[in-house]
């Protein structure tokens, strides 16, 4: 039980580091004040206009109004009676109508895939050739830690020098990293050069955040589009999260221990490098010395945004479910002596998430965004106290499932708000430090969730994430308590 407790956990810390470092949701063009041409949730002035005073998630003056907006529910531009009808699959079709779409989001899709199989190959690289999952472990979590700390910064490049001038690079410097590490494995190298190895390899560059401010670029008028494809993206992160890690674990012990480092190292330099060409929907840089949009492009620091603190502390609280569940799931399965099927329970959890994320795309974005992430995180706090009564595989895998249909729409609304309140100028910048607190979340979660099962037993396993629950929908009532007095200031 150990020896899985901690496995598990280190494959959530390397799960945790590919979401901050390849994932990313939202993207929106969105300032701090409205601009004129409106944004997402629904622009309440007429005709979709929004106003300097309007309330970003208020009442028919405010972003996230229902009257006549962009969003709204009678003859707005995206409204309940316009290109939402048809098809299920209509509003996709719609998105991907773009020219240049599908190239960027196929490639794309070959750098972000690997984000999730980096981790998990490190993990059991170090532990088949070293034995040891606590080395395994160690040197995963400084991996997480050195990509803590470089993925706002090389986000904050990328609004200023703009993508290809920083994703090609970054992601060079990322392969001469990978590259030692499997040199340093392959010829038995003192385990110090591992850790070294780990922290030059955190350069990776943000994909995922720069997929998103691609469709920002392309529908910046269009917010039910917007809408549309920010769900997209969160269904991408989560089939990803599905199929990354079981290629890794195939590739590392039926080919050779380091073949799933290969393997994903490879498919992220070229996924990058061929991403990185698509530049005809690249968005333009934000240099510091111009402006954008009518602001100074230097000016906002994400951190100084009362909203994006809110879901940065939010999805710290978050994360920490994520990884705690995982870990608790597979004890959990393990009691009940189905460990073989824990995989299969924990991807039928991402497919709720999945099935979700597709559904919540195609609806009609109504009411407040403040009020439907709040809604979300609640929904996820509490599917998870069930979990303690589970009993058996079955119950179980029904519940995770249950579980697992609130996160995509509460990731994609919360991502919606942060991108609403970034100056285009700071996008990136901000889209990766929210992901950033997810990634910390997760890898303390994982810690937590295995001392949990180790010291309580595999029945208790479900209590960590719940509190982790309790705590996220904790901060999210508080936070938006305090953003309450700011947007009705700006009402009046």
């Amino acid at each position: 039980m150990t020896r899985t407790a901690g496995a598990s956990a280190a494959v959530a810390t390397g799960t945790a580091g590919a979401s901050a470092a390849g994932a990313g949701s939202g993207g929106g063009r969105g300032s701090r004040t409205v601009p004129a041409q409106g944004g997402d949730g629904g622009d309440g002035a007429p005709g979709g206009q929004g106003t300097a005073a309007g309330d970003r998630d208020g009442a028919p003056d405010g972003r996230d109004g229902q009257s006549d907006g962009r969003d709204g529910v009678s003859g707005g531009r995206d409204g309940a009676a316009g290109p939402r009808r048809g098809s299920f699959l209509a509003p996709y079709r719609r998105l991907f109508a773009a020219p240049g779409s599908l190239a960027f989001t196929l490639t794309a899709l070959v750098a972000r895939l690997p984000g999730s199989m980096l981790g998990v190959s490190i993990v059991l690289m170090v532990a088949l050739t070293r034995d040891s999952y606590a080395l395994a472990g160690a040197v995963s979590a400084t991996g997480v830690a050195a990509t803590a700390v470089c993925s706002p910064l090389l986000g904050r490049l990328v609004d200023r020098y703009g993508q290809s001038r920083v994703a090609v690079p970054a992601v060079l410097v990322f392969a001469a990293g990978m590259g030692a590490m499997l040199l340093c494995v392959h010829h038995d190298a003192p385990a110090w050069t591992l850790f070294v190895c780990a922290v030059g390899s955190s350069a990776v560059p943000g994909v995922g955040a720069m997929t998103r401010a691609r469709w920002t670029e392309l529908y910046r008028d269009d917010a039910a589009a917007r809408h549309t494809a920010n769900s997209f993206e969160q269904v991408v992160d989560e089939l990803c999260f599905m199929v990354g890690p079981a290629l890794a674990m195939v590739l590392c012990t039926t080919v050779f221990p380091e073949a799933g480092l290969l393997t994903g190292a490879t498919l992220m330099v070229a996924g990058t490098l061929a991403f990185a060409a698509q530049r005809t929907t690249e968005p333009p840089p934000h240099p510091r010395t111009t402006a954008a949009d009518g602001t100074a492009a230097g000016a906002g620091a994400p951190l100084r945004i009362p909203e994006l603190r809110m879901v940065l502390v939010t999805f710290l609280a978050t994360g920490a479910l994520f990884g705690s569940m995982e870990v608790a799931t597979v004890a959990t399965v393990e009691s009940y002596g189905s460990g073989t099927a824990s995989s299969a329970v924990l991807a039928l959890q991402a497919a709720g998430s999945c099935v979700a994320g597709l559904v919540f795309g195609t609806l009609p974005v109504r009411g407040s965004a403040t009020a439907r992430f709040v809604t979300g995180v609640a929904a996820m706090a509490v599917a998870v106290p069930p979990l303690l009564l589970a009993g058996n595989l079955p119950v179980l895998a029904v519940l995770l499932l249950l579980a697992g249909m609130a996160t995509a729409p509460t990731m994609i609304t919360g991502m919606s708000l942060v991108q609403r309140v970034l100056p285009p100028a700071r996008l990136n910048e901000g889209i990766t430090t929210v992901y950033t607190g997810l990634l910390v979340g997760i890898s303390a979660g994982a810690a937590a969730g295995g001392w949990t099962v180790e010291h309580l037993g595999a029945d208790a396993g479900y209590a960590a994430p719940a509190v982790a629950g309790a705590l996220a929908l904790a901060a999210a009532v508080g936070g938006a308590r305090r953003t309450a007095p700011r947007a009705g200031r700006a009402r009046g």
